[in-house]
């Protein structure tokens, strides 16, 4: 069983691009979407986007609505983030997750496991 890893993060000035990606399989073992977190020091998880692996339904947090896209490669095996647009509060650790699908939103799967240990978004004003 092998933890979802991502890469793309980095230091950027504000108004830049970053293409974060997560490699996960998880639909060989049961997950139905991948989701994208981020927090902040001191600051609590904040969910970004979600994306369902069966059709690619997807939805935004109103913070980033706009300004990121949420996508799947045709395999399902590497969910993309693409942050146009950055800003300074954009700064975070990002996550990604596998989960359930339900009612138009991903519910994360307890446990490390499922969780990647995630990419720093650095934008600077």
């Amino acid at each position: 069983q092998v933890r979802p890893v991502e890469c793309g993060g980095g230091s950027l000035q504000a108004g830049g691009s970053l293409r974060l990606s997560c490699v996960a399989k998880g639909y060989t073992r049961g997950s139905t979407c991948m989701v994208w977190y981020r927090q902040a020091p001191g600051e609590e998880f904040e969910e970004v986007a979600g994306i369902a692996t069966a059709d690619g339904s997807v939805y935004y947090a109103d913070s980033v609505k706009g300004r990121f896209t949420i996508s799947q490669d045709n395999r399902k095996d590497t969910v993309n983030l693409l942050m146009d647009s950055l800003k300074p509060e954009d700064t975070a650790m990002y996550h990604c997750m596998e989960g359930q699908w339900g009612d138009g939103v991903c519910y994360p799967r307890a446990g490390d496991d499922y969780q990647g240990q995630g990419t720093q978004v650095t934008v600077s004003s």
